[in-house]
């Protein structure tokens, strides 16, 4: 935590310190204060709600603050800022950087049960010893019956977890379709991220480059 502490310093540092004018550095000041804000209010949500009963829309609320707005929101509305950006122009940004965001985290978590630790660099069993509240987890909780529960209920918050836990517990997450329905709403949320841009004054080049940004961030397989 302290780690993490010295090093938002040291970005607020290379923030104010990056060589823009101070007038520029004023019109995105409020928005740097506001994208730590999220981040802690989403920290904050994720401990209250860890080792809790699994809920979609609490799981939901917790990627938007502490993926969505700190992630993509708050840094497109800070070089929007810091380029003049018009209303309309961030207004568009935020209708694009949110739905990406949550993707974004979706995918990040698919990958954290499912991925290849040796290519994620992420160990498979942390969220369920950490018993973090995951959509994934509350989507194969919800399509549960009471018996699916219990076995869900008996690996979640233990440290003494095996690759074969890891495998039954995938295996049953299968047999749910936790993991279809997260790629459903991964993908409802990259269409929304793209259609944002139709109604937004982006010029053609930057609407390709956030078009590209929207897939690589969310494609990710492995």
């Amino acid at each position: 935590m302290l780690v993490g502490d010295l090093l938002m310093s040291l970005a607020g540092q290379l923030f104010v310190t990056s060589g823009l004018p101070t007038a520029y550095l004023g019109r995105a000041r409020g928005l740097w204060a506001a994208l730590a804000r999220d981040l802690v209010a989403g920290e904050c949500l994720e401990i209250l709600r860890t080792g809790g009963r699994p809920d979609t829309a609490a799981s939901l609320q917790v990627i938007r603050h502490k993926t969505a707005k700190y992630t993509v929101e708050q840094p497109l509305l800070i070089g929007g800022a810091l380029g003049g950006a018009s209303p309309a122009l961030r207004e568009g940004l935020s209708a694009y950087g949110l739905p990406l965001g949550e993707a974004f985290q979706l995918r990040d978590d698919l990958l954290g049960l499912f991925g290849d630790p040796e290519r994620t660099g992420k160990a498979g069993l942390d969220d369920l010893r950490t018993h973090r509240p995951t959509a994934l987890l509350a989507e194969a909780w919800n399509a549960a019956d009471p018996a699916q529960r219990e076995r869900l209920s008996a690996v979640l918050g233990r440290r003494d977890l095996d690759d074969g836990h890891l495998d039954d517990v995938r295996e049953l997450m299968r047999q749910l379709g936790a993991p279809r329905r997260i790629e459903r709403m991964i993908h409802t949320r990259v269409e929304q991220a793209t259609r944002a841009l139709d109604d937004a004054p982006v010029p053609p080049r930057a609407r390709r480059a956030l078009e590209d940004l929207a897939h690589r961030a969310t494609d990710r397989l492995h």
